[in-house]
């Protein structure tokens, strides 16, 4: 049994009498010195505070960036290329670089990426300013951004793992959430307000925040990697307690390949019944999420809503985050992780099939503050129910995976949403989605795997 294993585990609870306190693994606990509250964990904190900037940046961005290209080229379908590029460019080098974050030091990817997304957004700003920015220039860009992400988003949650105890993981993650809401409320409101006051600030704020994570990220100090030993992936995660040697962590850089190579990632996610399915119900989710926001746009511009309550409407879902980031401890112990991924589904079913009342924007941003209070604890449930089972070796490469299928999602949902738009109006694309979503739940039902799924032990 490892190390971690010994130890009472904080959220979700393991089965009655697991971890009674007696015998040689509670003496194991009392050894140990107390954990250091999160708040003073100040390495976690350092990459908190770089993920947060980053963050604000990419949302204010993906404002900023087609309001640019449809200033300086007035083609809606360049506009949305720049979006295109940059998800391209994650899903083509995602599998590479799940070997390379498997292999290379962790910290000194993350200062590459978020160096790279600095100079990128800054090297707009400079264009604007001496009115030489082109079409080819924004393009590039968006390559050095997708390259960026696809580096970045999985190193910094390997970060996370070896600066946090496993027992606080889930209240980092949690903390995470909280981000992501507060981000996603902020970001676009921040990015349209600066292009209004300039086109040069938004480029100058971006470039500014993905220098606060470069910051952060070369101040924060890492434990040694160490090469953990091959374990089941049904059976739990070995430790990453950070304590180690550079000889530990290039045996672990040598197993890469052996260990699967580029689609090791894949294979884990797989060769698991419960991944699979858990995979199908959460991949759908995001897909229809995404589509039903096109939809409802569109909707709402039927109803001849005003730009600024279309925006306040979709305000909705970073509400729902932020509100649904203190429901996930008790969510993840009061339902096991099938259940809860089901419970998720059935919510999104719902409120999906209820947008398409003929309401105002006031019913929009109710419903979508509904359908993403559970989206905190499925983010924090696909941490758990995948990445703490994978082997250490093989770890970044299933987070690859893993948000690789996820931003799948997103991509092909808008592609979808402007089918049936176009073919079925916005009540029968908003009806149809969420008629899939209905559909993906009954097969998750139906799937022993998801419905037998546990939290590790």
């Amino acid at each position: 049994m490892s190390q971690s294993e010994t130890e009472p585990r904080e959220v979700p609870p393991g089965p009655p009498g697991q971890d009674d306190g007696s015998g040689p693994a509670a003496g194991t606990a009392r050894d140990r010195p107390p954990l250091v509250p999160l708040r003073r964990n100040w390495r976690f904190q350092l990459l908190w505070v770089g993920a947060t900037s980053t963050t604000l940046g990419v949302e204010a961005a993906d404002v900023a960036y087609p309001l640019l290209v449809l200033a300086l080229t007035g083609s809606p379908a360049l506009a949305g290329l720049f979006g295109f590029t940059q998800l391209v460019v994650i899903l083509l080098f995602g599998l590479p670089i799940g070997v390379l974050a498997d292999r290379w030091d962790h910290r000194r990817v993350l200062i590459g990426a978020e160096a790279a997304r600095a100079v990128a957004t800054a090297s707009v700003a400079v264009a604007l300013a001496m009115d030489r920015l082109t079409a080819v220039h924004l393009l590039l860009v968006a390559v050095v951004l997708g390259v960026g992400t696809a580096f970045g988003g999985p190193v910094r949650m390997l970060l996370i793992r070896a600066v946090v105890p496993d027992e606080q993981l889930t209240q980092a993650l949690t903390q995470d959430e909280v981000r992501e809401g507060a981000a996603g409320l902020l970001g676009p409101a921040v990015g349209g307000a600066l292009y209004g006051v300039s086109r040069v600030v938004p480029f100058v704020a971006c470039a500014v925040t993905f220098s606060v994570s470069l910051l952060c990220a070369l101040f924060v100090r890492v434990p040694p990697r160490t090469k953990e030993p091959a374990v089941d992936a049904g059976a739990g995660a070995g430790t990453e307690d950070g304590a180690g040697t550079e000889d530990g962590e290039e045996r672990g850089a040598a197993t890469a390949e052996e260990s699967g190579g580029a689609f090791a990632g894949v294979l884990e996610l797989v060769r698991q019944p419960a991944l699979r399915g858990s995979l199908l119900l959460v991949g759908t989710f995001y897909l229809v999420l995404t589509a039903v926001t096109l939809a409802v746009v569109v909707k709402l511009q039927a109803q001849d809503t005003p730009p600024g309550l279309v925006g306040f409407a979709l305000t909705g879902s970073a509400v729902g985050m932020l509100l649904g980031s203190l429901l996930v401890k008790r969510l993840h112990g009061w339902m096991a992780p099938g259940r809860l991924l089901l419970l998720v589904s059935v919510v999104a079913a719902v409120c999906v099939t209820l947008l398409a009342a003929p309401f105002a924007w006031w019913w929009v941003f109710g419903v979508l503050v509904v359908a993403t209070l559970t989206t905190p604890a499925l983010r924090v449930l696909i941490d758990i129910m995948i990445l703490r089972q994978v082997p250490a070796d093989r770890r970044g490469r299933t987070i690859v995976a893993t948000m690789t299928v996820l931003q799948c999602g997103p991509a092909a949902g808008t592609l979808g949403a402007g089918l049936l738009l176009q073919f079925a109006g916005t009540t029968g694309a908003i009806l149809a989605l969420g008629g899939l979503q209905a559909v993906v739940t009954l097969v998750g039902l139906a799937d022993r795997g998801v419905a037998a799924a546990r939290w590790p032990e």
